[in-house]
């Protein structure tokens, strides 16, 4: 199995070692097991989906109105996940005293960048955004929130948020709730293009 993986992955024709051709050369990845070098080799993401998974054609009528929320809030929360990656790789260097003050310049960069649109949505839209933003970081706008800039603000903007009927502290949980379900199954469609 493994000499059909590297028979795979490894080009076809002549092979040469330590071979460098001027200035352009390739830095390969590799183990050493008991003497023998073996590459490694980091391949995509396959994701094994059952028919389930995906929405049938009934569904998608019915469904059009949270299609089209899934579809306008997605790329923010996908946006949202590189952001916070790219926070938390940023800030891993950083003395706790300058963490504030980089948390404060990086939300104000955020907010002239995408308040108009995030204005611009809907209610049933935002409350998708809550959920897809946990579907894409693993972590509820409160807690987000509450690691980033304290668990004061967090509160003060989930007491705001419930005063228009949404929780920040609500978890997204597509095996429990049948609405989280079909925002995930919706979401997989368009990931895949099926949407």
């Amino acid at each position: 199995m493994l000499l059909m993986l590297l028979a795979l992955a490894l080009p076809s024709g002549k092979l040469q070692a330590q071979m460098g051709y001027g200035n352009n050369k390739l830095l390969a990845y590799a183990t050493i097991e008991d003497g023998d070098t073996i590459p490694i080799f980091h391949l995509n993401t396959v994701n094994i989906i059952t028919k389930w998974t995906l929405l049938t054609d009934k569904e998608i009528k019915k469904n059009q109105r949270l299609i089209r929320n899934v579809r306008k809030t997605l790329p923010y929360a996908k946006e949202a996940r590189r952001r916070l990656q790219e926070i938390e790789k940023d800030m891993a260097g950083l003395p706790p005293a300058k963490r504030k003050a980089y948390i404060k310049k990086y939300e104000e960069e955020m907010l002239a960048e995408f308040q108009e649109d995030l204005e611009g949505l809907t209610f049933s839209q935002g409350k998708v955004l809550l959920k897809l933003v946990d579907r894409e970081t693993g972590n509820n706008s409160y807690t987000l929130v509450a690691d980033l800039r304290g668990k004061v603000r967090a509160t003060f903007y989930n007491t705001f948020a419930r005063m228009f009927g949404f929780n920040m502290k609500e978890r997204f949980d597509p095996k429990r709730n049948k609405e989280d379900n079909l925002i995930d199954r919706i979401a997989r469609s368009i990931e895949l293009g099926k949407l």
